[in-house]
């Protein structure tokens, strides 16, 4: 979601989205000390070639506010780099650099906004209110703090050019950082919020502490030169690199931005869109069908093979089949040995759902930015609360939700048409259209699977029953020949009812027919409630919470799936 009013200048939107990006945030003192200014160039330009150099598929962009200090540093340092800048400006411009201490300092900021895109963070409603942006106070403070949450909420590393002191005001760099890497900050979230925040912690935010020397502060006791990374769980020196499950998030980000080339232009061709977050939306759709026919594949292959090596182990056992059917069994066994090795090394499985995820993610994601959903002073994304529950290495879906939420609020005349078509195309109507038509047709599907599954251990363990009756009245009149061959077959029954029965457990037919019939419900009470209002800001916050109960079902769907992954000898 975006702030009121945001506007991306100068690149066209489609662009902006041409590769995955790795954005570079910035918190910094104002007032760092001069003698320390060739070293911090030093630091920073070796950072971002060290980011460059690891992750070369990943588009670097700069996210700063360019107020004097550490935010300009950084964004020269990014812009040699050839990195994208994006400027969030907390204040009109021309307001914004009055704040600057003279006219060198002005021109500084005027050339980096040049070779920018700016977003226009939201301004307080009432003339009294933006009457009251002109000089130092309250309002003006609160405008800073807004600029540093923005960057805080989309960045994927945070450059923190900080003495490493808790003082400072509204906004500063410690509450900045702080509020990065989980913690409360007053004004910046609910209440519930902020608690809930703190003991989860936020797995996937990465700071690179540059510690500096400021002009209007002695350095701090326990003052340590050494730059190095911070996270939730603590700190690691810079020179042992960055930590391992932060580098797996950018290296699984890499691979989705080579996946993604290989999809992209079918999707669009295919289903073109007028809002960015739509059209990636669409593309990472079309990855995850990809890979889910590929990893269905996979799966049916394995359990097939199941099924040939128990029926040729029994066809050498029970009813003296020739030797070679070991090596028949054999090589059932090797051929779905290679079957799982492959699925494994080209990580279908995980990407189908990792991009199934995601791509449910961003699909919220962009309703909820075509019906004008905004932070409006509220900070919380739609990555915000989603895939919590999962590893860190997931923090990759997150970071790319933060990139699409750089992007700028598709614009409508008509608030109230444009809010009934997200409606319609989203919510819908049952058996007809959107989610509700979807959901419905699922669970139907599900639920005749789950039923066969249902009917066929019925019957092969009646047919088992039956075999066994019918043994134990006629044995005597048997041959060993018929004998053995219906004890074969009720072994082959048993095999088929277990490999469909595992089959149905790795599709996880049972639970999805719960989980679509609960999020039926969902939607179906969401339409039930959205036709009984018209009030526009009534009817968002009904898709605001649709939204969020959406993203949780995601999670837990893949959570439930990755749990089962394809393996070879456990069908």
């Amino acid at each position: 979601m975006q702030g009121d009013g945001s506007s991306i200048g100068r690149n066209d939107s489609r662009q902006a989205l041409a590769a995955t990006a790795l954005v570079v945030g910035v918190t910094s003192h104002r007032d760092l000390a001069p003698e320390q200014l060739p070293a911090l160039r030093r630091q920073l330009r070796e950072a971002f070639a060290g980011l460059r150099a690891q992750f070369p598929e990943l588009q670097p962009v700069v996210l700063s506010p360019l107020a004097e200090g550490g935010d300009r540093l950084v964004a020269e340092a990014g812009l040699e780099q050839g990195a994208r800048l994006i400027v969030p400006l907390p204040l009109p411009a021309a307001t914004y650099a009055r704040d600057f201490s003279g006219a060198q300092s002005r021109a500084q900021f005027e050339r980096l906004l040049a070779q920018a895109e700016t977003v226009a963070l939201p301004l307080p409603a009432g003339e009294q209110a933006r009457e009251a942006l002109r000089g130092p106070g309250a309002a003006r403070d609160r405008q800073y703090l807004l600029a540093g949450l923005y960057v805080a909420s989309h960045c994927h590393v945070l450059f923190a050019l900080w003495d490493g002191s808790d003082g400072g005001g509204v906004g500063g760099t410690a509450q900045i950082v702080r509020y990065y890497l989980g913690g409360p900050l007053p004004g910046a979230r609910r209440a519930s919020d902020n608690l809930r925040q703190m003991l989860s912690g936020d797995d996937d935010s990465l700071v690179l502490h540059l510690p500096v020397l400021r002009t209007s502060a002695p350095a701090p006791a326990a003052f340590d030169p050494r730059p190095c990374w911070l996270t939730s769980a603590g700190q690691r020196p810079l020179a042992s690199g960055m930590p391992p499950d932060y580098r797996r998030i950018f290296e699984r980000m890499q691979a989705f931005e080579r996946d993604r080339l290989r999809y992209a232009v079918a999707a669009a061709d295919a289903a073109p869109a007028s809002d960015p977050a739509q059209a990636a939306a669409h593309v990472v759709d079309a990855m995850a069908i990809g890979f889910q026919r590929r990893t269905t594949a996979a799966m049916r292959a394995i359990h097939v093979l199941a099924v040939l090596m128990g029926l040729a182990f029994l066809l050498y056992s029970d009813l003296g089949a020739p030797d070679w059917m070991l090596w028949l069994f054999l090589a059932f066994f090797l051929v779905g040995l290679a079957v799982a090795v492959a699925a494994r090394r080209r990580d279908w499985h995980r990407k189908y759902i990792d991009y199934r995820a995601l791509a449910e993610g961003l699909r919220v994601q962009a309703f909820w930015r075509r019906a004008g959903l905004s932070m409006t002073g509220d900070p919380e994304f739609a990555h915000d609360n989603f895939m919590q529950k999962q590893d860190v290495e997931l923090g990759w879906i997150r970071n790319v939700m933060r990139q699409i939420g750089l992007l700028p609020l598709p614009r409508s005349g008509d608030p109230a048409g444009a809010l009934d078509a997200v409606i319609e195309d989203w919510v819908g109507r049952p058996g007809h259209s959107g989610q509700l038509a979807y959901y419905e047709r699922k669970a139907e599907l599900r639920a005749r699977h789950h039923l066969r599954t249902q009917a066929l251990g019925a019957a092969c363990l009646w047919s088992g029953i039956g075999i066994s009756l019918f043994l134990a009245l006629f044995h005597r009149g048997l041959d060993d020949a018929a004998r053995n061959l219906l004890v074969t077959a009720m072994g082959a029954l048993s095999l088929i009812a277990a490999v469909r029965e595992a089959y149905a457990y790795r599709k996880a037919d049972k639970e999805l027919v719960k989980q679509y019939r609960f999020m039926h419900r969902i939607y179906r009470n969401a339409r039930a409630a959205l036709d009984a209002t018209a009030d526009l800001h009534r009817r968002r916050e009904i898709l605001r919470a649709l939204g969020e109960a959406a993203l949780e079902e995601h999670a837990e769907w893949a959570l439930m799936h990755r749990d089962r992954p394809i393996e070879h000898g456990r069908p």
